[in-house]
């Protein structure tokens, strides 16, 4: 005879037509609470109730980005696969089109502002340079659908072979070096101290010589210190050397020296990966889905605040172990594991 045992697990989700509202695990981080009042200040909540009410919408838009390989149909059924025998609407295409529409690009764009930070960890080693934190600053770009709405206000980049076939979006963010959380995701100007690497054979007038070898200069009309360095990198293949001219705004030679300039120039790479993160591990290397362009902003606010809230969770955890640091965690398992949480509806409930 052969006998099965089971047990028995209880999901908590919030009641009625609120109950796809969730990101499994990860709605600890995004508790229903956070949600309405973004779609309280953004002035986003559903003038009556509707089987997509304006919270869930959010819920979906998040977790699209976790399933960036499937449409939103097929995202809510796996935001709804865990909630077992709970009647839940079985929305069209057409009505999760209307319902993102109606959310618009405010309430993800004010999580993200809320959300956005160097998040725990701050204390790590390498975060902190002589009393600074140590950011990376630099753009990418990201490709959205080739429709005629997103031509009016995206363009195709000229280029080799062709150029792109499909409209770019150009976002420049700025990134904690150590947790590789994000600061901010804007354009213009951020008031940050920087350091920048020059081309060898640019000349830069030298107007006072410093004891470590750096020199004043100016680069258009800002003063900077030009730091010349002979930098080897060693890996797997061989170890490389080559001359670097690099350039910041850290004027104090004393308190800012050039050779400690130069070892932490290599950080700069932390945002390289984190790019590498959000557009080859979370999107695939995917196409955006969004056809207009305010879905676009809607599409990336949504992006970044998923890529924040996986990186504050493994910043979480590797606080808890002084040995490693939140950099050197496995970023392709975070996503991975966000995904069956929220097949599962685990852990949805953000209050016990």
């Amino acid at each position: 005879m052969h006998t099965q045992s089971f047990t028995a697990r209880t999901v908590s989700v919030a009641g009625g037509r609120f109950a796809p509202g969730h990101l499994g695990e990860l709605t600890q981080l995004l508790p229903f609470e956070m949600i309405d009042e973004a779609l309280t200040e953004t002035r986003k909540v559903q003038t009556r109730l509707r089987d997509l009410p304006s919270r869930v919408v959010v819920y979906l838009l998040l977790a699209g980005c976790l399933f960036p390989e499937l449409g939103y149909p097929q995202v809510w059924h796996r935001l709804v696969s865990g909630l077992h025998d709970l009647p839940v609407a079985a929305p069209t295409a057409g009505a999760l089109c209307q319902a993102r529409r109606r959310i618009g690009a405010a309430p993800p764009r004010w999580l993200f502002d809320l959300l956005r930070g160097p998040a725990a960890g701050i204390a790590t080693t390498g975060t902190r340079w002589r009393g600074l934190l140590v950011c990376a600053i630099d753009g990418t770009t990201m490709t959205a659908p080739d429709s005629a709405a997103n031509l009016t206000e995206y363009l195709k980049h000229p280029g080799n072979h062709g150029g792109s076939g499909y409209p770019l979006i150009r976002v420049l963010a700025l990134v904690a070096c150590g947790t590789r959380t994000i600061i901010d995701a804007v354009f213009g100007t951020t008031g940050a101290k920087f350091m920048v690497r020059l081309k060898n054979g640019r000349t830069m007038p030298m107007l006072r010589r410093y004891p470590d070898g750096s020199y004043l200069s100016m680069l258009g009309r800002v003063p900077v210190r030009v730091i010349d360095a002979e930098i080897t990198i060693a890996t797997a293949t061989g170890r490389h050397t080559g001359l670097y001219r690099l350039a910041t705004t850290l004027l104090d030679h004393h308190r800012y020296p050039a050779s400690g300039l130069a070892t932490l120039y290599h950080q700069r790479w932390e945002i390289e990966t984190a790019f590498l993160e959000i557009k080859s591990t979370i999107l695939g290397g995917k196409v955006l889905r969004a056809r207009t362009p305010t879905g676009v902003v809607q599409e990336i606010y949504a992006l970044l605040v998923t890529y924040q809230i996986l990186r504050t969770v493994m910043a979480d955890a590797t606080d808890t172990r002084p040995d490693i640091d939140p950099d050197r965690a496995g970023f392709t398992i975070a996503p991975h594991a966000a995904r069956d949480q929220i097949v599962q509806a685990a852990g949805s409930s953000p209050t016990p």
